[in-house]
Formats: structure tokens, sequence, C-alpha cells
């Protein structure tokens, strides 16, 4: 049996149908991943609406999806961990923590950025 044929707009309309798969999935199975993106809908007009420059609204607007893209990579690494065993080994923890605190780094970043660009839009 021959491959499928895997190239040019077949391959990009194959690989957004995963990708939506990826994103129910965690719309579905991961309530940070709800949360985060919630707020990100939240916030994402109000960085667009306030009055600061175009590049501080990037700023702002990169922030949430640094924030969404580290919760799915995490997601995916948990699942993996998850998927290879349930039994408790160092390295399957160590994995899921190191995910875990990078969530927790891009948080704190997303929370200073914001903290720095709406405290200077006040002042």
């Amino acid at each position: 049996m021959k491959p499928e044929n895997n190239h040019g707009i077949k391959r990009v309309i194959k690989a957004t149908g995963f990708s939506m798969k990826g994103l129910a999935a965690a719309w579905k199975h991961e309530a940070a991943f709800r949360q985060e993106l919630i707020l990100a809908i939240i916030l994402l007009p109000t960085a667009l609406l306030i009055n600061v420059s175009l590049v501080e609204k990037l700023i702002l607007v990169m922030t949430l999806f640094i924030v969404l893209i580290t919760e799915l990579l995490n997601s995916a690494v948990e699942a993996v961990v998850d998927r290879v065993g349930s039994e408790h080994h160092a390295l399957s923890g160590q994995a899921k923590d190191i995910a875990s605190a990078a969530v927790f780094v891009s948080l704190v970043l997303c929370g200073l950025t914001w903290l720095m660009v709406l405290g200077a839009w006040l002042l």
C-alpha cells in the first residue's frame, strides 16, 4: 500500500484538523486550559482597547498566547507520562513538575507584563 500524499494544501488541512482535535481535547479534559482561555478571551479586548502603543498591545497579547501555548505543552507532557504508566517513577514526576513550572513561569511573565504596562498607562 502506497503512503498517502500529504503535501501542500492537503497536509495543511489535515494538520489543522489535528490541531482542532487537540484544542477540543484540552478544552474538554484540562480545567487549567479552560480557565486560562477564558481569561485570555476577557483580557484580549482589554489589550486592544487601552490607549497604549501598538508594541505594548502586541506584548500584552503575546503573553496571553504564551500562557496558552505553555499550558497545551504541559497537558501534552502529562498525557504522555500518564500513558506510559500509572506507577510512580521519579522521572515521570520530574517531567510533570518541569512542565508545570513552565506554565508557572509563563503566568508570572504574563502577570508582570500586564502589571507593568497597565501601571505605566495609569500613571
